[in-house]
């Protein structure tokens, strides 16, 4: 039941990340690719039925986590309380821009809401990259199971790390690189006219800089956690999640040169969800390392659920799953077109 409820947690991560990746990445994307009035209403109107869908994946990991592995939530939900509140409000004011926007028709307030668009986007980007580099580096976990970061203290890794440093640094960097090119590659999908063209020529370039920041994430991984390919040397088949990293960027790539935006898109979804496997894979069965020489890891097993509260939980689950999936295949299918570019409002 343990290894069950890691890879749901980790798959619903990796559906969030997948899905509300590219609204964050159209958010950053948003004031450079998107001139005029009519382009902003048509990049706003290729994420508005989604978005706020796609964020019940969030809270959807969140809950599953508080039955599956309380101990993990208790321990990491107290000591990233700092970052989890500024999520928090990021994504209130990420939200805030989307609705209020299309309530008011003054071009201030419409530059008001654009740039807070732009800027909740990116700092949500940059703070879930630093987070699950956090993660991976690990944290000084006490005897108690609890731990505390400062913000930053020398910009080291080691026994006592901050929130910030060079390797969660280097962490917000891609993710602000790779969700961008992801937001870039669905707005390909969506919009028409000098918009559409403006999002495959950024997409075409920030593949590059993905591809480039992914080779440097790679060893510096192995700096920052020496023992993080242990399970990849015990289990080669490990190594399939590297090698679809690279072969998402390539289909993104050729797929884009030939004018396939939805197989370029597709390729950019193989790229994240095989990034974040081949994280859940480094970690199994540690949740989340300690590099203190006085604590523990958080592992699987030392901080599972009882046997009632899964097996009841996998039923509920399932059901949750099931109407989830109903709702995203319908609301995915009636908004499968691109946007008009001779309207405006809300939606499609």
């Amino acid at each position: 039941m343990g290894a069950l409820w890691f890879w749901i947690v980790s798959l619903m991560l990796v559906a969030y990340v997948v899905l509300d990746g590219f609204d964050l990445g159209v958010g950053i994307i948003y004031l450079f690719v998107a001139r005029t009035e009519l382009e902003r209403v048509q990049a706003m109107r290729a994420i508005g039925p989604v978005w706020d869908g796609n964020e019940v994946w969030l809270l959807a990991s969140g809950g599953t986590l508080f039955f599956a592995f309380p101990m993990l939530y208790a321990s990491s939900f107290s000591g990233f309380y700092l970052p989890l509140m500024i999520v928090l409000w990021l994504l209130m004011l990420r939200g805030m821009s989307i609705e209020l926007r299309h309530h008011v028709t003054d071009k201030l307030w419409h530059s008001f809401f654009d740039t807070l668009f732009f800027f909740s986007s990116a700092l949500l980007a940059i703070f879930y990259g630093a987070a699950l580099a956090n993660v991976v580096r690990g944290v000084p976990i006490g005897p108690d199971g609890y731990f505390f970061l400062p913000l930053w203290t020398d910009w080291l890794t080691g026994p006592k790390p901050g929130i910030l440093d060079w390797y969660t640094v280097l962490g917000g960097v891609l993710a602000f690189v790779a969700l961008a090119m992801h937001g870039a590659f669905y707005l390909a999908t969506k919009a028409t006219g000098a918009l559409e063209a403006r999002a495959c020529t950024l997409a075409t370039r920030l593949t590059i800089a993905v591809g480039v920041l992914t080779l440097l994430s790679l060893p510096a991984t192995v700096i920052a956690r020496p023992d993080s390919l242990h399970n990849y040397e015990e289990h080669p088949v490990a190594f399939l999640a590297p090698i679809a990293v690279f072969a998402g960027l390539a289909i993104a790539w050729f797929a884009q040169r030939r004018g396939a935006q939805m197989t370029a898109f597709l390729g950019s979804c193989l790229y994240i969800a095989a990034m974040l496997a081949g994280a859940a894979a480094g970690l199994y069965p540690v949740l989340l390392p300690n590099v203190s020489p006085q604590g523990h890891d958080i592992t699987v097993a030392n901080s599972l659920a009882g046997p009632h509260t899964l097996s009841v939980g996998l039923v509920w689950w399932t059901l949750g799953i099931i109407l989830a999936l109903f709702y995203f295949a319908v609301v995915y299918w009636l908004f499968r077109d691109k946007v008009s570019d001779d309207v405006t409002g809300y939606g499609h």
